[in-house]
């Protein structure tokens, strides 16, 4: 049975489309709202910049969620992706740490 990849999806797709689309907000309102620049937003939501920890500390107290959400969105897509450009490199190529005998 052929295992079929889900794809990855970025935290600025997460950004907009539950959050943004659902709430009837803009970008431009939301990055007023928690005080950061509009091109910021815009970024994190194109996947061009990553939700760094004060970015997550903003969105989860404007959102009333928590910066680990926004982080663990962050980091489980960038692990996705890495993995997905490294396509079984690593695996290849380190052996796990065995005990001497």
């Amino acid at each position: 049975m052929i295992q079929e990849k889900l794809p990855i999806i970025c935290p600025g797709e997460i950004l907009k489309e539950e959050f943004l689309d659902e709430l009837n907000l803009s970008e431009y309102r939301l990055a007023k709202e928690i005080g950061v620049p509009a091109r910021r937003i815009n970024e994190i939501v194109h996947g061009k910049r990553a939700i760094t920890a004060d970015t997550a500390i903003r969105l989860a107290r404007y959102f009333s969620t928590t910066p680990e959400f926004w982080m663990n969105l962050q980091s489980h897509y960038e692990l996705d992706k890495t993995r997905e450009m490294l396509n079984g490199k690593i695996d290849r190529d380190i052996k796990p740490y065995q005990k001497a005998a």
